[in-house]
């Protein structure tokens, strides 16, 4: 079965985004700002690209969507960073309405529209564990019964960490978030043009039979200055730092390794 990701990597989208601007230009010049930049390729190299290099099942597709005026050194920059990973491509998109993009894009993708599929999303900053492909594919298997009587279903696994990263290493602590971006995947249909896109990551339930699953843990959600969900209504999260026993579970179920970490977010 097909399992196709969608990553928006600081794509200048119109709507979806918490934080508002007046001009599309202005939400470009946010978006490509130095600083935001930085920040965002130093989380994709550490942080969201290493699990997915070392997913168990490496039978997936992730599209990578950016901007089509993202400047040329920040373009062959992610480049080079996804070079190792034959699963990603790149997929450029000049701005338009976000959901009516990200739709398009996943339906486009499929290589038999008249076949299920699964579909999950990925954010720059977040990992999942390195077995949540073969988790995806097998909560379709044996949800069969189910998924024969639905349109679509989605999977979700609620419990996870919420990490930050820096020269100084990671600070952390667990979490339960259901229905959160990193950790949920949706079955659809053969035939069917639903996406994951549809829908608002934390709605998904309300529109679909939803199973959920308390274990294992299966994602870090990344927190940081440029979230776009903290702009506005900034939550404070009591995080520490991150211990030896968690900093293997980060390493062996995540691919986040410590030192990793430190040596991308300590470069000038």
């Amino acid at each position: 079965m097909q399992i196709i990701g969608l990553c928006r990597f600081s794509y200048p989208a119109i709507g979806g985004f918490q934080v508002d601007h007046d001009t599309i230009d202005q939400r470009i010049a946010y978006l490509y700002g130095d600083d935001r930049l930085e920040e965002r390729f130093r989380l994709f190299e550490a942080v969201a690209l290493p699990c997915l290099r070392a997913q168990t099942d490496p039978d997936f597709e992730l599209i990578i969507v950016v901007g089509d005026q993202l400047p040329r050194r920040h373009l062959d920059r992610l480049h080079d960073l996804i070079a190792d990973l034959p699963q990603a491509r790149i997929h450029a998109e000049p701005p338009r309405p976000q959901r009516e993009v990200m739709k398009e894009i996943l339906n486009r993708a499929r290589r038999d529209p008249d076949a299920p599929c699964i579909q999950f999303r990925s954010d720059d900053d977040d990992a999942v564990a390195i077995d949540y492909i073969a988790r995806l594919r097998r909560a379709a298997r044996d949800s069969d019964a189910l998924i024969r009587q639905h349109k679509a279903v989605a999977f979700d696994w609620n419990k996870g960490y919420i990490a930050e990263y820096g020269p100084h290493g990671i600070q952390m602590a667990e979490t339960f978030r259901p229905f959160d971006v990193a950790g949920l995947g949706m079955w659809v249909r053969g035939g069917c043009k639903l996406t994951i896109m549809n829908f608002a990551h934390n709605k998904i339930n309300r529109f679909m039979p939803s199973i959920s699953f308390d274990d294992p843990r299966m994602f870090i959600r990344g927190h940081n200055g440029w979230n776009d969900s903290r702009q506005k209504t900034p939550r404070k999260i009591d995080l520490d730092p991150i211990g030896f026993e968690h900093a293997e579970i980060f390493r062996d179920r995540f691919a986040v390794d410590l030192e990793t970490v430190a040596r991308v977010f300590g470069r000038a």
